[in-house]
């Protein structure tokens, strides 16, 4: 017989209690097999985990029962900021910004592109700086550069910028601010993407752009399919290791209706070769970019990890031995209306048909000569 009981009316020592019982009641069943150590006859965990990996039985149940966000919650912020920190702390930790250097490379290219100078600016999620790198004071006047992580708004540029302690998902700015809002490589780890990009919008003046790249849904296919493959055959199931990414055709839609119009959406695909498996793992750590769903799994068992590393190189090898990690980055550019921006003409106002196109490379039998 089972009993509901609202999360409301237990505290820690109820929930440790009862998890104690199901414990007990699931080890008398038949057919379990015991987990004890042969030699002591102590019971040996089939995996020792670390602090930082423990979670409580109150926070698990709390996980469990609902998290502030329903479901929009999907990423563990806390957890994202410490991974960030942890990789602006490293003492070569640029190594590894390769990707954020690249990207923030190509959205400062953008801006270029868009022939005005901005008197007023903010970096969304801007890491290390590497958008502000790129840009002159001759099209930002001056730049706001907000993230989660303290450590990544230490370095400094030449560009004149103010940095604010900041989450995403709250942006601590009033309405029709910014003349140009960017941001690299940090939207995809957004619980509420479309309440970001409606935040976005709001902090923009009008005529103001939005210019910003992020992680698409194609992104390390082949690292979520060797992990899911390995983990099938060795434990009989697999559980989610990559972080859930948007896809380019819902990205368009979601700008649209955060209330962007004349929408640029583009995609580049980025290939990086490794030694094998393993290293693409270790450079995602170093970069702060490992999974923080919710859902994740704490840990790969060993002989997982070196069935998919094998898998990796079976399937997705090259020639001379290394493994290609495929990155799929999608640029958007959106622009807050205003009434001198050119507008559509009236749907049913053309006067050629589509059909005359075809008319266009000939010639009247009078022209000929």
């Amino acid at each position: 017989m089972y009993t509901l009981i609202h999360k409301s009316v237990l505290n820690d020592a109820c929930i440790c209690q009862l998890l104690r019982t199901c414990m007990s009641r699931v080890a008398a069943l038949p057919g379990v097999p015991s987990r004890r150590h042969i030699s002591t006859g102590r019971a040996k965990p089939e995996h020792t985990l670390s602090k930082s990996q423990y979670q409580s039985p109150l926070r698990c149940a709390r996980q469990l029962s609902g998290r502030p966000g329903g479901a929009m919650n999907v990423f563990d912020r806390t957890m994202k900021r410490k991974q960030k920190k942890w990789s602006a702390s490293l003492q070569d930790g640029d190594q590894y910004d390769y990707m954020r250097a690249e990207i923030g490379l190509r959205v400062a290219d953008r801006v270029y592109d868009v022939a005005r100078t901005f008197p007023l600016a903010l970096d969304v999620g801007c890491g290390k700086s590497y958008i502000a790198e790129n840009l002159s004071k001759d099209v930002v006047e001056r730049f706001f550069l907000t993230d989660i992580c303290s450590k990544s708004l230490q370095r400094q540029s030449e560009m004149p910028t103010h940095c604010v302690l900041a989450d995403e998902e709250y942006l601590p700015f009033k309405d029709n601010t910014f003349d140009l809002v960017v941001s690299s490589l940090s939207l995809h780890w957004i619980n509420d993407l479309p309440g970001a990009l409606r935040q976005i919008h709001q902090v923009l003046k009008p005529d103001g752009v939005f210019i910003g790249a992020m992680i698409g849904g194609e992104t390390l296919y082949e690292l979520r399919c060797s992990l899911q493959l390995a983990e099938l055959e060795r434990e009989g199931g697999f559980a989610p290791h990559i972080s859930p990414y948007t896809a380019v055709t819902d990205l368009g839609n979601l700008m649209g209706q955060a209330g962007f119009n004349m929408l640029t959406v583009d995609i580049d695909e980025i290939q990086v070769h490794f030694p094998g498996m393993l290293e693409v793992m270790k450079d995602l750590q170093g970069m702060g970019e490992s999974n923080c769903a919710w859902n994740r799994k704490p840990m790969i068992h060993r002989d997982t990890l070196l069935a998919a590393a094998a898998i990796y190189k079976e399937m997705y090898g090259n020639e001379d031995g290394t493994v290609p990690a495929t990155i799929e980055v999608l640029h958007m550019i959106g622009w807050k209306p205003h009434e001198s921006q050119a507008k559509p003409a009236k749907r049913g106002s053309a006067n050629v048909s589509f059909a005359d196109l075809s008319k266009i490379g000939t010639m009247a039998p009078d022209q000929k000569s």
